[in-house]
């Protein structure tokens, strides 16, 4: 059995462990744009392979669709900025008014 000092130094060794993940994906990121012709740049795009990324200022329209979509299909979305996904609310309440409704 672990300690509870056990189990808050794995914690705190996971959180530091994905927060170093976070910033690799976010440094490949801009490279990857840098390594871009400056007229071919979108600052956004795929790294990895598949961990979507957006580093163009935020805008109203762009968080209105990533984090309250209630009509799209998809749960997680891309982040608004940055590297990642982000949590579709709009989608999730959807979800949830429909379990509930039967």
């Amino acid at each position: 059995m672990t300690t509870p000092e056990e189990r808050t130094k794995r914690s705190l060794n996971l959180r530091r462990a994905l927060k170093l993940i976070s910033y690799a994906l976010l440094v490949a990121a801009v490279v990857k744009e840098v390594r871009t012709p400056p007229q071919d740049r979108t600052w956004n795009g795929v790294v990895v392979g598949f961990v979507p990324y957006d580093l163009r200022f935020p805008t109203l329209e762009r968080v209105k669709e990533r984090m309250w979509n209630p009509s799209s299909t998809r749960l997680f979305n891309p982040r608004v900025f940055g590297v990642g996904w982000t949590l579709n609310v709009g989608r999730l309440v959807a979800l949830g008014r429909a379990r509930i409704e039967r």
